[in-house]
């Protein structure tokens, strides 16, 4: 937990878009002692969870998500979601142009984070993979630290 004044942000290491991903759960104590907000990054989006093979393989990725979608949904229902990325970019495949939802409607509307079995969730995510941006690769090689393939 980060105590940042009257606010304080746990930190929720959530893999699977990326293996180092995390979330950022925040609590404005002049408010409540409950959560407030969770920046999520790409790993739940409005309308979709971030891609999984981007940083690994699709598989190895899609069950770590699926670990990191089980910490979100356990959170309260009216903690404000807010995302890395919406409609447009391709860290997703059914993203809303909504900038913002909750954790509870994203239980009830969003098609993948609703799947509750382990083995559905990873055929879903590694189903209709769009093609990976242009420069996928290099970003990939830069974050491993292979400096030759990076250039």
């Amino acid at each position: 937990m980060l105590p940042l004044g009257n606010v304080t942000a746990t930190v929720l290491h959530t893999p699977g878009h990326t293996p180092e991903h995390i979330c950022l759960l925040v609590t404005d104590r002049t408010r409540a002692e409950e959560p407030w907000f969770v920046l999520t990054g790409h790993t739940l989006m409005v309308g979709d969870l971030g891609r999984t093979e981007l940083a690994v393989s699709a598989e190895q990725g899609a069950r770590d998500l699926f670990r990191s979608a089980q910490k979100l949904k356990a959170l309260p229902d009216y903690v404000e979601v807010l995302a890395g990325a919406y409609a447009g970019s391709v860290c997703g495949r059914r993203l809303s142009g909504k900038p913002s939802s909750t954790i509870g409607f994203e239980k009830r509307r969003n098609e993948a984070f609703k799947i509750e079995d382990e083995a559905e969730f990873v055929r879903f995510m590694v189903a209709d993979i769009p093609p990976a941006p242009p420069e996928a690769a290099r970003t990939r090689a830069a974050n491993s630290g292979d400096v030759a393939a990076a250039a």
